[in-house]
């Protein structure tokens, strides 16, 4: 039950939440006071109204939540999320006012966004007033894309809030991402280049390009990648949570095709390790990425420096083979079809055509 009150010229609403009085200063107004009751009244009915949303801190909360992804997510999502938490609770220092949950609102994120732009980053990435001063400043902000992945985090945060009760709405919801008009495709390989880069890869090196050719596999999914994973009957590999591994999307089955069978078929009858590119008990080097540079440097390629660039180029061939976007974004893992449609420019002539001869 709720109440109005008056002491002295300001009006008060008076009401209870899970047992605790609260009482609120409205103004001089008994009118307004009238209008805030009802409104309150109707969010106690709905049950709209609750202590932790008022009372969480944000400190409590993200410390809370990184406790929780540490156990429940892969290590590098861990790192991702932990720096973009630091990197918006260094923003928050501008407001020192600001300090729960339920002050959030989209006004504060689209202030974000510009803290992002205007910062000033060191090499590293992080912002120079975080470094000594001689650290070398390459840029001044961070890329759209970058802030539209911190922004798409903090809203995935506030569901994990809403999840656990301290939220009933996600105060982000409305935010929209920076519209990027520069960003470039990816970059992947012609059948060409992929010849010449297998071509030249050594025995050891090879059947790790092929499966990242032929399968699309992100790095730690490949170095993971144990051989109970790979069913040789049904011809699949299967991208699945391990006790010490989650992987980043979604779990998954991926065809094998028959050049890549007959070289996981080969290299499984040399192999004495449960991990498929890995020495006994040890999965495969981390320095993978080193390894396709110095190739790559090797074939004349020196633009192709990152591993990601065998997942786009299989995801790449795939849709200019007709591969459907739907069909591709399974396959991939992606959690939501937007990802994959940085794919979509790629889609066949004779698919377009197509669609234009429709007429009814």
């Amino acid at each position: 039950m709720a109440t109005i009150y008056k002491r002295g010229t300001v009006w008060y609403v008076d009401y209870r939440v899970e047992g605790k009085r609260i009482r609120k200063k409205v103004g001089r107004s008994k009118k307004i006071a009238e209008i805030a009751l009802k409104d309150i009244e109707v969010k106690l009915a709905k049950n709209e109204i609750g202590i932790t949303q008022e009372k969480k801190l944000l400190s409590e909360f993200f410390k809370e939540y990184l406790d929780f992804a540490k156990t429940n997510l892969a290590p590098l999502s861990f790192t991702r999320y932990r720096e973009i938490i630091n990197h918006f609770q260094s923003f928050l220092s501008n407001y020192p006012k600001i300090k729960y949950l339920s002050q959030l609102n989209p006004s504060l994120l689209e202030k974000y966004k510009t803290f992002r732009r205007e910062t000033m980053i060191s090499k590293n990435g992080y912002p120079i007033e975080k470094l000594k001063k001689k650290s070398k400043v390459i840029q001044k902000g961070v890329k759209a894309n970058t802030i539209n992945m911190e922004i798409t985090t903090l809203k995935t945060l506030m569901n994990v809030a809403i999840k656990w009760k301290y939220l009933k709405e996600n105060p982000f919801k409305e935010v929209k991402e920076i519209k990027v008009s520069d960003a470039k495709p990816p970059r992947f390989l012609t059948k060409e280049e992929v010849n010449i880069l297998l071509k030249n890869a050594d025995s050891n090196f090879y059947p790790i390009l092929m499966t990242f050719l032929y399968t699309g596999l992100r790095k730690n999914e490949l170095i993971n990648l144990e051989w109970s994973d790979i069913d040789f009957q049904r011809r699949k590999i299967k991208v699945r949570k391990k006790g010490y591994w989650n992987p980043k999307g979604t779990e998954r089955d991926i065809p094998i095709n028959k050049k890549l069978f007959e070289a996981l078929k080969e290299l499984k009858s040399k192999s004495d390790s449960r991990y498929v590119f890995g020495k006994g008990d040890k999965k495969c080097s981390n320095k993978l990425r080193e390894r396709l540079m110095v190739l790559t440097k090797k074939c004349g390629l020196p633009d192709v420096t990152k591993l990601h660039s065998l997942r786009h180029t299989f995801a790449s061939h795939l849709v200019m083979s007709g591969v459907d976007l739907a069909t591709v974004q399974k396959i991939l893992g992606h959690t939501d079809i937007e990802t994959t449609m940085i794919y979509a420019h790629l889609v066949p002539d004779h698919l377009v055509q197509a669609v234009e001869r429709l007429e009814y």
